[in-house]
């Protein structure tokens, strides 16, 4: 099998190479890495990193010789097959959830370490703010780590989902529900951490995203810095991080096979003023 030059850049200083890059002998030369692949790998990375932006700034790879048509093509097949066994949302029967959930939730696994994490930096009094909880996954990794969380939405019927998703989890008497702005919460009450997992929308950009393209979600941030000791944010791949300031920011990858080596997002955590 024929071999090829790859090199792979820019990549962020905060990102786990091993992990997105794969096999290989990879050297590392500032923002970029080399190696040199055989074919299928080479192909394979080809497709995983297709569109991809870290940091605001779309990764570029560079393949010497370049990859036949043919390989490319069956990559990109094998690479959507792949996508199919991903990390599950929801692992019990009987959670509700609707269109914007089946494509934004954190999947359950990994909202449970983000809970643990916190409950390890704030202790088991630590009260949390689930600012925009959706169907509920974040604030039920936080509430199944030990941790006191108020959960707020707009939507209603998003909420009575929570609620429900909630009690079948059995953590619904460490969540109080509450249909508000999360701005006005935040005006009248100060948190330990705030978690905000702003909504994306289906046309996110995968090469660059900015604070601003998250509608006013900077203004928010700004608030919950002065309200809150903590403040973490669940941000897409392309978020280019230095829209938020000093943070300290890791790419969060899947569980699954089809996943592993697949930025699922970034978690940004921010000190606040308290």
């Amino acid at each position: 099998m024929a071999t090829h030059a790859v090199t792979v850049s820019p990549l962020p200083a905060w990102l786990d190479r091993a992990r997105l890059l794969g096999a290989g002998a990879w050297t590392h030369d500032g923002p970029a890495a080399s190696a040199s692949l055989d074919t299928h790998a080479a192909a394979d990375l080809a497709a995983r990193l297709r569109g991809l932006g870290l940091d605001g700034v779309p990764i570029e790879l560079t393949v010497t010789p370049p990859l036949h048509r043919n390989v490319v093509r069956d990559a990109r097949t094998e690479d959507a097959r792949r996508r199919r066994d991903t990390t599950p949302g929801f692992t019990k029967s009987g959670t509700q959830t609707d269109d914007e959930g089946r494509w934004s939730l954190t999947p359950e696994s990994l909202a449970l370490r983000t809970g643990q994490d916190a409950a390890k930096r704030l202790g088991p009094s630590g009260r949390v703010l689930d600012a925009g909880c959706g169907i509920g996954g974040n604030s039920l990794g936080f509430a199944r780590a030990g941790l006191t969380v108020l959960a707020v939405d707009r939507d209603a019927t998003r909420l009575t989902m929570a609620r429900h998703n909630a009690r079948l989890y059995g953590v619904a008497d460490k969540i109080t529900f509450r249909a508000a702005d999360a701005m006005d919460v935040l005006r009248d009450s100060t948190f330990d951490l705030v978690f905000m997992d702003p909504p994306w929308g289906t046309e996110w950009s995968r090469a660059c995203t900015r604070l601003a393209d998250l509608g006013g979600f900077g203004a928010l941030v700004e608030l919950a810095g002065a309200r809150a000791k903590h403040v973490w944010l669940k941000l897409p791949p392309s978020f280019a991080t230095g829209d938020l300031g000093p943070a300290d920011v890791r790419a969060v990858f899947g569980d699954a096979p089809g996943d592993r080596a697949r930025i699922k997002f970034l978690l940004a955590k921010l000190d606040g003023t308290l």
